[in-house]
């Protein structure tokens, strides 16, 4: 997926696919970075993304059951192939990332907890509500 969005953004945008890699590499590396400090990215034109603690830590049960049953499989000579063992790596591999995110306490998560200060265009003078409570009372 990587490749191919490199690929077609060289081309569009006529930039080298070197630079263009340098710079998606940078931009996934901080948002796992962002990710495992806040459990949450926002990421401007594709939204908000949370990290489901509860969801990552059945996915992990299953994972470790995943991994007790392909190392009894390959206990089995005839069950032991590539396949099986390739598997069992992945398997430990997802285990190997999964475990440090459900395992890490944010230092705080502020969603919700503090509200935007008004912007200058928000904020009405006493004129502004004296106007807009003569056009509610017409």
């Amino acid at each position: 997926m990587k490749d191919y969005l490199v690929r077609t953004l060289a081309v569009k945008m006529r930039i080298p696919e070197k630079t263009l890699d340098a710079v998606i590499s940078h931009q996934f590396s901080s948002a796992n970075e962002a990710m495992l400090a806040n459990k949450s990215i926002e990421i401007s034109g594709f939204g908000k993304f949370f990290f489901n603690q509860k969801k990552a830590e059945k996915k992990l049960a299953t994972l470790h059951l995943m991994k007790e049953a392909l190392e009894r499989k390959i206990q089995i000579p005839e069950h032991d192939t590539a396949l099986n063992r390739t598997k069992l790596e992945s398997v430990k591999s997802a285990i190997t990332v999964l475990k440090p995110k459900i395992e890490y306490e944010p230092v705080s998560d502020l969603r919700g907890m503090e509200e935007q200060s008004a912007s200058p265009s928000e904020i009405e003078s006493p004129h502004q509500r004296n106007q807009q409570a003569e056009i509610e009372h017409l």
